[in-house]
């Protein structure tokens, strides 16, 4: 772990420890008397050597084993790795790297997450960046969300106790918590009459208390089975790249040094054009589930979405470690990245992938393949369903890893997802049946692309457009929409009309016909109104090339792009993966 190592002046700390109690208290109402910052709660003893001499000469042991502070809280792998750079940077911490990383692989065994509780948050591990929908209201939103995702506070577990430190510590650090904090959703009524309106920060203690609380029925029963992770031998892999298309393979994982250690050797061949790729690396697995790992290629360098890049692996293995789902990343800003899941190989028969990815309903000697491991040999046609509405004609070649088929599908077969059974594998929702493409949609439907090429990197954004059947209800925008896949289209950019001066079509960069958005130079830009820089927001527009509307016109769908300046400071932890 790369930890710089640097030490700040004790009266400096104790300064900083005063006015953090000091001035928070003036962040919002006073606190009722069992909000006193006295434990009330069982802590969640320390027994880790290491860990107590790393860390109990700042947090003090009890005699139950605790050390305070570390004992009322859990949280993810990242989340440690943050406390103790922020223990470095402003308590004067002195730790090495290999101590640092032993500390959070221990911390993160017996003070991490559940499953289930990581799960809940994994797209912050896994650098997705998604429109969170798990904020419960806009007091939580302004206290918590003005400056973070809210997927940062709810990776942690604390006691009553530490939630309220952790928002004197805001308080004390970040100028502007104060205010966020003391607002008031909607406003004072000012009459006077009946009790105070609760203010944000308030009303986020009380949420996140109940939300996030330091003892779970979840985290109760994992830190009684969690066990050593036993991940050797062959994995089935699935995965898709958006602007790539689809991947299946295997990965072998080979135990490594320790017994969280391992080698990983992985084997993807595309489902579009039928090309191999074999990837070797490592990974470390913390709390007996949680993946962290990086593998790479070793086929040099090429574009930014180069999938023979160096990725990042973030993943979550169920607790039975039969299964694992998660990303792959690389890119500047981790823009880039392989949507992956794993199943554990056995000798039982698989189905992985079926492509092409939708059926037509109507289509008559359409060919399908089906994707998996040790699939039969010699199966009889009646020995495979793909669903109602789909017959099976004939089996064109059969392989262990590969069926290749002639089916027809019924005019009147139902819009929706299949099921696929073959030889006793089964795999759910293995590919929909649609009538006709209805309309459009273009993700991610808000993006986010950074300019650069100077002294800073680009930040890139790369786009789909996917095809939709209204489903059975003939509506679009409904519940039973089915998703038929990627649709060949045009790319361009259109304004977004937010000023009367706009043009940011002309200087915030490019897409291409890989639907891949190239952002331009950072400035200043002469060339432009008042100087400024070539950031900007634009719609990305995706018009169909076959595709019709009932008015005879091509189906179109668009997207909101923000083409922003570089991001100056980034917070990263790449020492979390080996």
């Amino acid at each position: 772990m790369r930890v710089t190592q640097v030490r700040v002046p004790w009266l400096a700390t104790a300064a900083l420890a005063c006015a953090s109690a000091v001035f928070a208290q003036s962040a919002i109402h006073a606190e009722s008397p069992d909000e006193a910052a006295v434990e009330a709660e069982a802590g969640i003893p320390v027994g880790d050597p290491l860990v107590r001499e790393k860390c109990g000469a700042c947090h003090a042991p009890d005699a139950k084993g605790n050390l305070s502070r570390i004992s009322w809280m859990r949280t993810t792998p990242e989340g440690w790795a943050q406390a103790i750079k922020r223990m470095v940077r402003l308590n004067g911490l002195y730790i090495s790297p290999e101590d640092s990383r032993a500390v959070v692989r221990s911390l993160s065994a017996s003070h991490g997450l559940a499953p289930e509780e990581a799960v809940a948050v994994s797209y912050i591990p896994e650098k997705r960046i998604v429109d969170e929908t798990n904020i419960p209201n806009e007091a939580v939103r302004g206290a918590c969300v003005s400056c973070h995702a809210f997927g940062q506070p709810l990776s942690w577990r604390r006691s009553k106790v530490e939630w309220k430190n952790l928002q004197d510590l805001h308080v004390a650090l970040y100028s502007q918590a104060y205010a966020q904090y003391s607002r008031i959703e909607g406003g004072d009524d000012g009459d006077g009459d009946g009790p105070a309106k609760p203010t944000n920060g308030e009303v986020a203690l009380e949420y996140m208390r109940k939300a996030a609380p330091l003892h779970t029925p979840e985290w109760a029963a994992w830190s009684a089975r969690q066990g050593k992770p036993r991940l050797a031998g062959t994995w089935l892999v699935t995965a898709s790249v958006p602007g790539k298309g689809r991947f299946v393979g295997e990965m072998t994982i080979a135990p490594g040094t320790a017994p969280d250690e391992f080698r990983t050797t992985t084997t993807l061949r595309s489902l579009a054009d039928g090309s191999t790729m074999t990837r070797s690396g490592n990974g470390l697995v913390y709390g007996g589930y949680a993946w962290r790992g990086r593998s790479g290629s070793g086929a040099g360098t090429g574009g930014p979405d180069n999938l023979a890049a160096e990725v990042r692996e973030t993943m979550h293995f169920t607790p039975d470690q039969q299964r694992a789902i998660g990303r792959w990343f690389w890119g500047e800003y981790h823009e880039f990245g392989y949507d992956v899941k794993l199943v554990r190989a056995s000798a039982a028969p698989a189905v992985l992938a079926v492509d092409p990815g939708a059926l037509k309903a109507g289509s008559r000697g359409a060919q399908v393949v089906l994707h998996g491991h040790n699939l039969p040999a010699a199966p009889d046609v009646a020995d495979i369903g793909l669903g109602s509405g789909v017959a099976v004609r004939k089996v064109v070649s059969a392989s262990a890893d590969k069926l290749v088929l002639t089916v027809d599908v019924g005019a009147d077969a139902a819009p929706g997802p299949r099921d696929v059974a073959v030889g006793g594998a089964f795999l759910e929702r293995a590919f929909p049946v649609y009538r006709k493409v209805d309309f459009l949609k273009v993700t991610p439907e808000t993006g986010l692309a950074r300019l650069g090429g100077g002294k800073h990197a680009k930040g890139f954004q790369q786009f789909e457009a996917i095809g939709f059947d209204n489903g059975a209800d003939g509506k679009a925008n409904t519940g039973d929409d089915v998703a038929i896949g990627p649709i060949a289209v045009t790319w361009s950019i259109d304004e977004f009309l937010s000023v009367y001066y706009d043009d940011d079509t002309r200087f915030v960069g490019q897409i291409g016909q890989n639907a891949l958005f190239t952002p331009a130079s950072d400035g200043p830009n002469p060339e432009r109104r008042f100087g400024r820089n070539n950031y900007g927001d634009v719609w990305v527009v995706a018009t169909a090339k076959s595709e019709k509307d009932a008015f005879g016109k091509p189906l179109s769908a668009r997207a909101y792009l923000v083409v922003t300046v570089p991001a100056y400071q980034r917070w990263d932890q790449p020492e979390l993966s080996q």
